[in-house]
């Protein structure tokens, strides 16, 4: 076995070395960190540190769970994750298609880099720009409403509008790069099937249903698995950006709870039981997932 291991090693060599910079980040800052969640049974104290904090079994968990804004915090972070996932997530799979039904490759180029762009911009820009178009003064959107005969609408400043505006910024932002992976998987789709399908008379609209869509089917479940583990995660800074006491209502999720009790408050412990329940509960969520997936048709994370 210890040979064989070693013949391994030689024969990938270069592989290992080259994901060896990887590994050694992962351990640094993904693994290594994970001790860190000790202080979820702590009541942690700065400066006694981990080790010398006292113990204090479930005690955060309990009053996380009887905290009177715990099911409102979870219904919100639920709610702006799940329908992300059903309007933003088919979205990367189209345009992926799209982009792979150009035949004019300049023209592919440049549209495939406008649609990647938003995702490097800074999320303090992006919020910036949808606070000055929403501005009830000079934003745009509000100088159409008026020009209509229509009085400004303050959407910021109104519950029933943020999830709307939060999830469309983050649609905007992220569907041109998450279409990278499936435009990746398109050019692994061999031509000789396209070629044939043609032959035989299938249309564009017929190729896409029997030959992309089976052939992305991996792709995309694999994506949804990972998607489904971040379902009690939602992006804080872009939240904290855009919120105010005004809204907290629909818009305070349990990431901007650990924010503003853990960094704000000093609750450190809570903050990380708060954390540590998000993560146990994704964790559920993927391997349920990918245990039914295994079943249905073989595809799994693991």
């Amino acid at each position: 076995m210890l040979t064989k291991i070693k013949t391994e090693l030689y024969r990938n060599r270069y592989l290992y070395i080259m994901i060896l910079p990887v590994l050694v980040w992962f351990i640094l800052f993904c693994y290594l960190p994970m001790g860190g969640m000790v202080i979820a049974f702590q009541k942690f104290d700065i400066v006694r540190g981990i080790f010398k904090s006292k113990f204090v079994g479930l005690d955060n968990f309990s009053t996380l769970f009887r905290d009177p804004y715990f099911f409102r915090l979870v219904k919100n972070t639920l709610l702006i994750n799940v329908f992300g996932l059903i309007f933003g997530f088919p979205l990367p799979i189209i345009l992926a298609i799209a982009f792979n039904e150009i035949r004019q490759k300049y023209f592919k180029k440049i549209s495939q880099t406008i649609s990647y762009l938003p995702h490097f911009i800074s999320s303090v820009v992006v919020m910036s720009m949808v606070i000055q178009f929403l501005s009830p003064d000079a934003g745009i959107v509000n100088k159409l409403i008026n020009a209509f005969g229509h009085e400004s609408i303050y959407f910021l400043q109104i519950p029933k509008y943020f999830k709307t505006i939060f999830i469309s910024t983050g649609i905007w932002q992220g569907t041109g790069f998450s279409a990278i992976i499936f435009i990746a998987a398109l050019a692994g789709i061999p031509k000789e099937q396209y070629e044939a399908a043609t032959v035989d008379g299938a249309g564009k609209f017929k190729q896409m249903l029997y030959i992309t869509l089976p052939n992305l089917a991996p792709t995309i479940v694999i994506m949804l698995l990972i998607n489904l583990g971040s379902i009690m995660n939602v992006g804080h800074e872009r939240i904290i950006l855009l919120y105010n006491p005004a809204i907290y209502e629909t818009a305070d999720v349990l990431n901007s709870y650990v924010y503003r009790e853990g960094i704000m408050g000093g609750r450190y412990s809570y903050a990380q039981a708060v954390t540590l329940f998000q993560n146990v509960v994704g964790f559920i969520l993927v391997a349920g997932a990918n245990k039914i997936t295994r079943k249905l048709d073989g595809t799994t994370l693991w």
